[in-house]
C-alpha cells in the first residue's frame, strides 16, 4: 500500500497527474491543480477494484480524510468525490455539510440535489474541523449564511463565486441579520472588481 509520494509533476491532465518518483511515473488522480515541473508531496489513497488499481493524491491529510468520508457515502464513488472536491474548496465543503447547504454541494458535476442532501445527512455528524466550529458556535450564524447566499443569488451572483466571502462576513458579524449582511456583501463584491 502506498501512503505518500513525493516527486516532480511530469504531466498534468484533466483530473490527474503523472508524478515522477525515482524514475517511475505514477498516475495520481487529484482534485488539486498542480503545475508541471513542480515538486509535490501527496498523501495517497489507493482504491482497488476488480478491474483497476487507482491512486488518489491530496496535499493534506484533511483532504484525504474528506475524500474517504465522501466515498463512504453510498452512491458516491471516487470520481464523484473528486468532482466535489475539485469544485468546492475543502473548508467551504465542510461548512456546507455543517449548515445543510445542499445547493453548494450540488454545484459539482454529477451531483444533484438528492445526492447533496444524502451527503449532508450521512456526514453532518462525522466530519469535524474549524469550519464546523464557527457554524455551530452561533445558531444565528447557521441561519444567516443560507439566507445571505439566497439573497445574493437572487441578485445574479453565482454561489461558488460568493460563498467564501459570505462565510467570512457571517463569521466576522455573528449578530448581524441578512438585511445588514447583504449591503456589506455588495460592498465587498464591488471592492473586489
Amino acid at each position: 500500500m502506498i501512503g505518500k509520494l513525493q516527486g516532480v509533476v511530469d504531466y498534468a491532465g484533466d483530473g490527474f497527474i503523472i508524478l515522477m518518483v525515482h524514475d517511475v511515473g505514477y498516475k495520481v488522480f487529484t482534485p488539486e491543480y498542480l503545475t508541471p515541473k513542480s515538486t509535490v508531496s501527496l498523501w495517497i489513497e489507493t482504491v482497488v477494484r476488480e478491474d483497476s488499481i487507482r491512486l488518489f493524491g491530496f496535499s493534506t491529510l484533511a483532504g484525504q480524510s474528506l475524500f474517504n468520508q465522501l466515498t463512504g457515502v453510498s452512491g458516491v464513488g471516487p470520481k464523484v468525490a473528486l468532482a466535489i472536491m475539485g469544485t468546492v474548496k475543502t473548508d467551504t465543503l465542510m461548512s456546507a455539510i455543517a449548515t445543510g447547504d445542499a445547493k453548494t454541494i450540488a454545484t459539482a458535476p454529477g451531483v444533484g440535489k438528492k445526492m447533496a442532501e444524502k451527503i449532508i445527512l450521512e456526514l453532518k455528524n462525522k466530519i469535524g474541523g474549524s469550519s464546523f466550529d464557527f457554524a455551530q458556535s452561533n445558531s444565528d450564524t447557521v441561519s444567516a449564511l443560507p439566507d445571505l447566499l439566497s439573497a445574493l443569488e437572487s441578485l445574479g451572483y453565482r454561489r461558488l463565486d460568493i460563498i467564501d466571502m459570505a462565510q467570512k462576513l457571517v463569521k466576522e458579524n455573528p449578530s448581524a441579520d441578512v438585511s445588514k449582511l447583504v449591503p456589506m456583501a455588495l460592498k465587498e463584491i464591488s471592492g473586489n472588481k
